[in-house]
């Protein structure tokens, strides 16, 4: 019987005020991504296992909630968005003029260790820009985050600014084991492991070179060929543009920052806010991933955490949800009728309107009003 009361693990419920919260964040962020031309698609919540674990995905597998169709093939519910939308794009929208640029708000799947701003249930909301490689596109969608965390009332944030291909030059002259090994190490921030390696001290130093502009300044000394350097160079032009956008005082350069070396190509980022310890927005270049499809395609993008910014909102004092004005309607017996018009009315108006559900005195309506949080009473009579 107790378990008809808890939800399964890894999943919450949202209150109608934290719902509320929830879908205002969502709201500002949808908006903010279709005033830069980002048109949004919703695919299922469950794909093909076979498409959520090509090449660039197989890793994820263990991950991922599988179930089977009549027909007995896998399914699995999706556990990011980008891959369905590299799907939907090589098979709905392959005629389709470049560049491509789509956005979506879901709700995606990954059984995990449940702790602090890690759920097996989560929404997400990101954009996905296919068709260009410059430096001009991946701006654009870091300045997009940057803009998003700020469009869902955050201030104090840092987007922390990478590059794959910067590293994978620097190793690129050595064995494929000890590449294999720097790489597990950089991923995950292993720094001890990183350490015990026969490596030079240029690569053991890669996680120090964190900081501003003059990070790319000090990589120079130790870029060993012409991949390296242009690499910094792509680094360097994105910082530039980010500054014509207003958002280059939330940049830091982090030449450590590896999220995935199968994965990404080029520049990488994350968003960090103070007082919660893990990121609140991720992505980067990823112009491999549509081959997987059968279609070479750069593509550049990123993902924020919904519930991640709720968990900062609360950090920093947020409470702002910019919900309409709520108005409570009480009548006397006998104007039910004029009540329900009255109501109408005031719906019309843009008003978020409360209608009581059985005749009251006005003092009644006064402590309804109150205790449904209402911010103004209108009583018919």
């Amino acid at each position: 019987m107790t378990r008809l009361l808890e939800t399964p693990y890894g999943t919450q419920d949202f209150l109608p005020s934290e719902a509320a919260t929830l879908r205002a964040v969502e709201r500002k962020i949808a908006e903010l991504f279709a005033s830069f031309g980002y048109e949004q698609v919703v695919t299922p919540t469950m794909e093909y296992l076979e498409t959520l674990t090509t090449s660039s995905g197989r890793a994820i597998e263990p991950h991922l909630f599988k179930m089977f169709d009549r027909n007995n093939r896998t399914l699995a519910l999706r556990h990011e968005m980008t891959t369905p939308i590299a799907r939907l794009t090589v098979n709905r929208l392959k005629n389709s003029p470049l560049p491509l640029k789509l956005s979506y708000v879901a709700n995606v799947f990954r059984f995990r260790q449940n702790q602090p701003g890690r759920q097996c249930e989560f929404n997400q909301a990101g954009v996905e820009l296919l068709g260009v490689s410059n430096a001009f596109a991946d701006a654009e969608v870091v300045a997009l985050a940057a803009q998003a965390l700020q469009a869902a009332g955050l201030r104090d944030f840092t987007i922390c600014l990478g590059q794959v291909d910067f590293a994978a030059a620097l190793t690129e002259d050595l064995s494929p084991e000890i590449q294999s090994e720097i790489k597990s190490a950089l991923e995950r921030h292993d720094l001890v492991a990183l350490e015990k390696l026969p490596v030079d001290a240029n690569l053991k130093a890669l996680p120090k070179l964190r900081g501003g502009a003059e990070i790319l300044s000090a990589a120079q000394k130790i870029a060993r060929n012409e991949r390296s350097r242009l690499a910094l160079d792509n680094l360097a032009e994105i910082y530039r543009l980010l500054e014509v956008y207003g958002v280059a005082d939330k940049i830091s350069f982090d030449l450590g920052l590896i999220r995935d070396f199968e994965y990404y190509t080029g520049m990488v980022f994350e968003a960090y806010a103070a007082g919660v310890g893990y990121s609140l927005a991720g992505g980067g270049r990823y112009d491999r991933m549509l081959e997987d499809f059968g279609v070479a395609c750069p593509a550049t993008g990123f993902a924020v955490g919904i519930e991640r910014i709720l968990d900062a909102r609360k950090f920093q004092g947020v409470t702002e949800t910019s919900a309409a004005r709520k108005i409570f309607v009480g009548y006397a017996t006998g104007f039910e009728d004029a009540a329900i018009r009255r109501a109408n009315e005031l719906r019309t108006d843009g008003n978020v309107v409360e209608l009581s559900l059985t005749a009251q005195t006005h003092t009644q309506a006064e402590t309804s009003c109150a205790t449904k949080n209402c911010s103004e009473l209108i009583y018919v009579e």
